[in-house]
């Protein structure tokens, strides 16, 4: 019996010995700043492509909180991770953190927001300038056929909390808007959450009757912009242009008032998978590109097909 128990304790050595380990062991951690939709998308492609990958994502939310932000990613250094792919509050503020992991060997992926800083191995996401010109792009068309070729415009922005992207997404508007004609731009604000920006855009109107056009810099405006735009009952007289993709966005372009005429969405799904995608790359010290740009989608009443198919693809994100 001895012999045969050490004959069976050696052969499962031997078969442990040589198994397989797991596919990959490597774990890397997932940053968003806030839960609507365009986040909770990214933070699923994240989740998609590191399980194709077979690897361990930990996710979390700064929820708008630079302390926030920085504590989690010095939990992320504690906890050995291979790289971080975040979209940073600030292009100046969390340097230090990210700065901190980098010089633990970490890799840093940025998307969507970037840092003023070299280290990052690669930004992935849509520019700003590609999602603002998107939208500027439909206004230029419809400022030379629908309203004589000059707009008055007010503009809705984040620059309070992004003022990069904010300023990136406006003048993108702004140069494609002015291609169709004169662009009065004659007020401008923040207001990034729609129950602000329906109080601002309605106070706009209020103290400029004369604005036709309003540009809305991201999601929460413009759902914002377009409820104002209702309860002042200035359909068919202003007319609202905005960012970023959802549901409700899709639901205002296929709605009959034609409030809503164009706005730009991005691919938040990709952008999570890409930046995932960069981040191992770079962990495996693997090249990867400085600049991984993922095209953006410009979405309007007038291409119900592509509406429809955006509209299908925003389906289940939980």
């Amino acid at each position: 019996m001895k012999t045969s128990f050490s004959a069976l304790l050696a052969a499962m050595l031997v078969v442990i010995g040589t198994a397989p380990a797991h596919a990959d062991d490597t774990t890397i951690a997932g940053i968003v700043f806030q839960q609507d939709m365009f986040m909770r998308s990214v933070a699923r492609g994240m989740d998609e492509e590191a399980k194709a990958e077979n690897v361990t994502l930990l996710d979390g939310n700064s929820d708008n909180k630079a302390e926030k932000e920085a504590s989690l990613i010095d939990t992320y250094i504690a906890r050995g991770v291979k790289a971080i792919v975040i979209a940073p509050l600030s292009d100046q503020a969390s340097i230090p953190a990210l700065k901190r992991a980098h010089d633990k060997g970490i890799q840093i992926v940025t998307w969507t927001t970037d840092i003023k800083a070299d280290f990052p191995a690669s930004r992935v996401g849509s520019s700003g300038a590609a999602m603002g010109g998107g939208t500027g792009k439909a206004a230029a068309r419809f400022i030379k056929e629908k309203l004589g070729g000059t707009a008055t415009v007010g503009l809705i922005g984040f620059k309070a909390q992004l003022a990069e992207l904010s300023n990136a997404r406006t003048q993108g508007f702004l140069t494609e808007a002015r291609k169709g004609g004169t662009v009065n731009v004659v007020a401008e604000q923040d207001a990034w959450l729609a129950e602000k920006a329906v109080t601002v855009v309605s106070d706009m109107l209020t103290a400029h009757p004369n604005i036709n056009v309003i540009y809305a810099a991201n999601e929460g405006g413009t759902v914002g912009a377009v409820q104002a735009v209702r309860r002042m009952n200035k359909q068919g007289k202003v007319f609202v242009f905005g960012t970023d993709g959802s549901e409700q966005l899709t639901a205002f372009l296929q709605d009959n008032d034609d409030v809503l005429v164009a706005t730009t969405a991005a691919q938040p799904k990709l952008i999570g998978r890409e930046a995932v995608k960069a981040a191992l790359k770079a962990s495996k010290g693997q090249p990867v590109d400085k600049v991984i740009e993922v095209p953006v989608v410009p979405l309007s009443r007038d291409d119900p097909k592509t509406l429809a198919s955006y509209a299908s693809s925003l389906k289940n994100v939980n």
